[in-house]
């Protein structure tokens, strides 16, 4: 479990490269910066009251005591610090999928708000309702009533939340300057996205099998994270060429990615050829998904919405169609189990969308009223990489990473090729 947890705690800057190379040349080191800000914040409230409020004793059933194990101290000498390490690096990965609905545009400062305040609303009330022993775990008051719920690796905790969190977020904060009709708006750097999916794939093998009890689980999660993308990224290439008439390497990238995210609920609980079908859906959908973004003028910029989202509720749904029988008991619809499985994992996507929508809204709404959750026009021009941090990730021309702040504005130093635009009223939002 510890070189699991090692393995999931290396997503996160994996995904950072990910999402870093799909930006603008001039927002990549904003966009890497959200998720290791993610991993040095959630780090700190995991060990003082994240982990706490996903375990123990519940609250009405919704979260734990965030006291009954603060700081850890009641675990000291357990192996359950292993389980609290391990569980930490869930939360690390799910808030920094977020960020990438807001790419190029988000203030660094309120990304930094909404980290901890998310952590602590969201995914600690959904990991202890689920995983905890909460309103959905066995014999919880949702489980007794619809039945049990399979989430192993996080479809609904993980995927669904984020996914539902980033649309909100996407919303709220509106649409890149230029959206749909910038050509500027492109992927600057496909190796890192190559490179950033390889080690999301690597560190998924840890994210679904860490927590196997036995070496026959563990063996069936392996197949399933391995074919499952495998196949979705065929399905999400001849897709592209059927749609666009070319494969692409950020296709390639893409469909690892949704299929990974459409095991992840299911991966002990499917066959390999289930998850060869599961894959080759996810793919193709996903694929189609993000596209849709043009369509209703949704800017979520590197398709969180469109893969996570989607794929989430493709895997946790498709469980009702394809889980496995126990001892010749239950299962899925295919296997003539009934309707009770798809029943409960439609629960979750309910219970899941209705509390991550709600309770972003209510925290990004907050923040966008106090210290605003999107740069100005000029910063935004200019890119988040310069008015956020002070620093460029390439030389181009002599561009280096001198800046100076203004109060209502930014202007680039002398070592700047060009100055910054004049300034803009910065916007506002609802």
């Amino acid at each position: 479990m510890m070189i699991a947890a090692a393995m999931v705690l290396f997503m996160t800057p994996g995904l950072g490269l990910f999402y870093g190379g799909m930006t603008r040349a001039k927002a990549a080191l904003n966009m890497i910066m959200m998720s290791f800000i993610s991993a040095g914040i959630v780090g700190v409230v995991w060990v003082l009251w994240g982990y706490s409020m996903t375990t123990g004793e519940g609250i009405l059933g919704i979260f734990g005591n965030p006291f009954a194990n603060f700081g850890l101290q009641n675990i000291l000498g357990s192996p359950d610090l292993i389980k609290a390490g391990f569980s930490a690096t869930f939360a690390i990965v799910t808030v920094a999928l977020i960020s990438g609905a807001i790419a190029d545009r988000a203030k660094f400062s309120a990304w930094a708000v909404f980290v901890p305040l998310w952590v602590t609303l969201v995914y600690c009330p959904l990991a202890y309702m689920i995983w905890g022993g909460g309103l959905m775990s066995a014999g919880g008051a949702i489980t007794e009533v619809f039945g049990q719920v399979i989430d192993f690796a996080g479809g609904a905790v993980v995927e669904i939340s984020s996914g539902t969190a980033a649309l909100v977020l996407a919303l709220l904060v509106g649409q890149r300057h230029g959206f749909a009709k910038d050509p500027s708006h492109r992927p600057h750097n496909v190796p890192f996205i190559m490179l950033g999916a390889a080690i999301l794939w690597f560190g998924w093998f840890g994210f679904n099998g860490g927590a196997a009890t036995t070496a026959e689980q563990a063996g069936l999660i392996w197949i399933n994270t391995l074919v499952t993308p495998a196949a979705a990224m065929l399905s999400w290439l001849l897709t592209e060429k059927i749609r666009h008439g070319h494969p692409t390497s950020l296709g390639a990238a893409s469909g690892v990615v949704a299929g990974l995210v459409a095991i992840t609920p299911s991966c002990a609980n499917i066959s390999p050829v289930a998850a060869i079908g599961l894959g080759l859906v996810a793919g193709a959908a996903c694929c189609v998904f993000v596209d849709l973004k043009y369509r209703f003028g949704l800017d979520d910029s590197l398709d969180v919405v469109g893969v996570h989202l989607g794929a989430g509720l493709i895997g946790t749904l498709a469980l009702g169609f394809i889980t496995l029988p126990v001892n010749g008991q239950g299962g899925g619809l295919f296997y003539g189990g009934g309707l009770q499985q798809l029943t409960a994992q439609a629960v979750a996507v309910v219970v899941t969308v209705a509390l991550s929508g709600g309770v972003t809204l209510v925290i990004g709404r907050a923040i966008n009223r106090t210290i605003g959750f999107r740069v100005s026009h000029e910063a935004e021009m200019v890119g988040v990489d310069l008015s956020e941090h002070a620093e460029t990730a390439y030389a181009f021309g002599g561009l280096g990473s001198h800046f100076n702040p203004l109060v209502r504005g930014v202007t680039v130093s002398a070592a700047a090729p060009s100055a910054a635009p004049a300034p803009a009223k910065e916007d506002s939002f609802a």
